[in-house]
């Protein structure tokens, strides 16, 4: 249609038409003429916006997805902004309302207390090669300081507690995790790899997060609590630790201590832990725990006197 058409039909004037539709293309929506007898403006064929029929609820939902420190880090901060703006004009009084609110009274930091976000150089490049199945080349920090090279095709990335992780596989292996702090320095190549088909991201994740809970815990001990000390207990070992434990007690001694049995992960990190509960918690087994806690506390008696 011409713009004198699209006037008419609209009842505006066609100098509202000219801006209307430099406005529609500047937002991304495929507006463009066609000059001459015949011409006129016309939509991409198949065009079709994506935001109709969205309710408050689901478009304030939108906004709860949004991380603005996460989004910076992976250099998306001003592409983010700019979908989020696009967003909220497109929508409706309503929702767009509802929205803002969301926005004005939501916010998810993803770092715990007490710890900073990793320092991530390297997390730009990473991203870009997840995006573009490119080879990467790095040098990678090892637990226990140990360097190595690794030549690695990038599947994805996860945020977990404020820390990055790539998903990786060595060419022709299988996939694992490398934490994208410990890249001491990174190459992208120039070979690309196929993605392996039907391979789901957060399916590996799941899989992985709890292979790695079960591999984290090599032992157990037994000890008991004192009265009331369960949420202590639970910050300090962690809650679903807690829970199946105290679900498996049997009943209080008639002092109201309680023997629980916790997994441990060794003997010097539940030495650590333990004796951050003070006289809250008595470790009863295995020996050689006790001997630990035993000889900690002796070595405080002998420090403050």
């Amino acid at each position: 249609m011409t713009a004198p058409e699209i006037a008419r039909e609209l009842e505006v004037s066609v100098r509202t038409v000219y801006r209307d539709v430099e406005a529609l293309s500047a937002a991304g929506v495929p507006v463009y003429a066609d000059r001459g007898p015949v011409g006129g403006y016309q939509l991409l064929d198949g065009y079709r916006t994506r935001l109709n029929g969205l309710t408050a609820e689901e478009a304030s939902s939108l906004f709860l997805a949004g991380l603005p420190g996460p989004a910076a880090e992976l250099g998306l901060a001003e592409v983010a902004a700019a979908a989020e703006l696009k967003l909220l004009a497109a929508l409706p009084p309503e929702p767009r309302s509802h929205a803002s609110r969301m926005r004005e009274r939501f916010l998810l930091d993803v770092p715990s207390w007490y710890r900073s976000a990793d320092d991530v150089p390297y997390l730009g490049e990473v991203s870009e090669a997840v995006w573009g199945e490119q080879s990467l080349r790095m040098t990678y920090r090892r637990w226990g300081r140990q360097d190595v090279e690794r030549v690695v095709h990038p599947y994805g990335l996860v945020l977990k507690g404020g820390s990055w992780y790539m998903v990786a596989a060595p060419p022709g292996g299988t996939p694992r995790t490398y934490r994208v702090a410990r890249i001491l320095s990174l190459r992208t190549l120039p070979e690309r790899f196929t993605r392996p088909e039907g391979f789901d991201l957060a399916e590996f994740w799941r899989a992985y997060a709890r292979e790695f809970r079960e591999r984290m815990y090599t032992a157990e001990a037994v000890i008991k609590l004192a009265p009331g000390r369960e949420d202590l207990l639970a910050y300090t070992m962690g809650t679903d630790v807690v829970t199946a434990a105290v679900a498996e007690a049997g009943e209080p001694d008639p002092e109201g201590w309680t023997t629980l049995t916790v997994p441990i992960e060794s003997l010097t990190h539940a030495r650590w832990l333990l004796l951050r509960m003070g006289a809250d918690v008595e470790v009863l087994e295995p020996p050689e725990l006790r001997e630990l806690m035993r000889d900690a506390v002796g070595q405080l008696a002998k420090l403050y006197g």
